[in-house]
């Protein structure tokens, strides 16, 4: 799911193609898209409204939309993009193909398209007194997040690390990504209780935390699976140490990245960087017993062995060799078929 940087990527991009356009109009192929409103209700609603400003707030893409003549304040729109959405700017009469689930009508004669594959993507129309925003937590990238602000929020929790940063409720727009990246930063393992960080693993988890979010931004976000922004990919992906990497090599130590699920969700780390204290051994040693690669195995090498040219019936390979080699083109694989889903996605909307 696109987090923080890749939502404030399509959020600039947008803005950049969108503000000052006049929503005329919407088209609704799939009613469960829309939150708020039923379809014909959500059309009829957002008619009329100028775009005034695209933001982003957590994993969420903000239209501020200014009050016509008809209505009494302002209206926010928020758009989840959630696993595959994507949105495009095209021409009007633009043919949609089959995943677009949602068209803006501009009066300037272009359209927005909400192209999702898995249709989880969700838009809500809220007036000036909606609150969509109350749940959430803070921005970490904010002038407002300062050292002291994250150190008292996060000395008011005791749960295991990754999960914590994760929860919306705690800190805005963190996902899987950029929680493995910056807690293999921060020398930090996932399991590690709140509760147990001293004064200085708290300072380095900020700031690490706060620089992996930059950086991603920097490079326009990972483009992952399905995501890309209105005006391209993002490059991030090339620059992660830990995630999705696992059996390959620590950047910092060389033994292998591990990778376990917490809570149906798979975290990375470096096993010898990112030392568990013994205080949370004993609640966390049900989710290690699932770690991949287990302890002892080597970790997988970046380059070509010779055992590896032959392919998979090469003379001399281990079971290790096997199952290493395996887990690369697994991910080779995945990488290639998520550049393919892209690539068709922009030229299905001409781009």
């Amino acid at each position: 799911m696109p987090e923080l940087p890749e939502v404030e990527t399509v959020a600039r991009d947008l803005g950049r193609l969108i503000t000052g356009a006049t929503i005329v109009g919407a088209r609704v192929f799939w009613p469960k898209t829309v939150r708020t409103h039923t379809p014909e209700g959500f059309a009829e609603a957002i008619a009329g409204h100028q775009i005034v400003g695209v933001g982003r707030r957590a994993k969420l893409v903000v239209l501020e939309l200014s009050a016509d003549a008809t209505r009494s304040g302002d209206a926010t729109l928020t758009i989840h993009l959630k696993m595959t959405g994507q949105l495009f700017v095209v021409p009007a009469g633009s043919q949609p193909d089959p995943y677009v689930r949602l068209v803006l009508e501009l009066l300037d004669g272009r359209e927005i398209h909400f192209r999702d594959i898995r249709k989880f993507g969700r838009f809500g129309l809220y007036d000036a007194s909606g609150q969509p925003f109350q749940a959430l937590g803070p921005e970490p990238l904010d002038d407002s997040f300062t050292l002291k602000a994250f150190r008292r929020l996060i000395r008011r929790r005791k749960a295991r690390l990754k999960p914590l940063l994760t929860d919306q409720a705690f800190l805005a727009g963190v996902g899987n990504i950029y929680a493995d990246e910056a807690l293999w930063a921060a020398r930090l393992h996932p399991l590690r209780s709140a509760s147990s960080l001293r004064t200085a693993d708290e300072r380095r988890l900020y700031l690490e935390l706060r620089r992996v979010l930059a950086e991603a931004i920097e490079r326009r976000g990972s483009s992952i699976d399905d995501y890309t922004a209105p005006e391209g990919d993002g490059s991030m992906q090339e620059q992660l140490q830990v995630y999705q990497r696992a059996g390959e090599a620590c950047p910092r130590c060389g033994r292998p990245i591990r990778r376990i699920v917490i809570g149906a969700r798979s975290t990375h780390f470096c096993s010898w960087c990112q030392r568990l204290p013994a205080r949370d051994r004993k609640g966390a040693a049900g989710i290690l017993r699932g770690m991949v690669p287990r302890p002892g195995a080597a970790a997988g090498r970046r380059g070509v062995r010779w055992t590896e040219l032959g392919g998979g019936d090469a003379v001399g390979l281990t079971a290790l060799d096997k199952a290493g080699a395996a887990a690369r083109e697994r991910a080779e694989r995945t990488r290639r078929a998520g550049a393919t889903r892209r690539a068709k996605a922009r030229a299905a909307v001409g781009g």
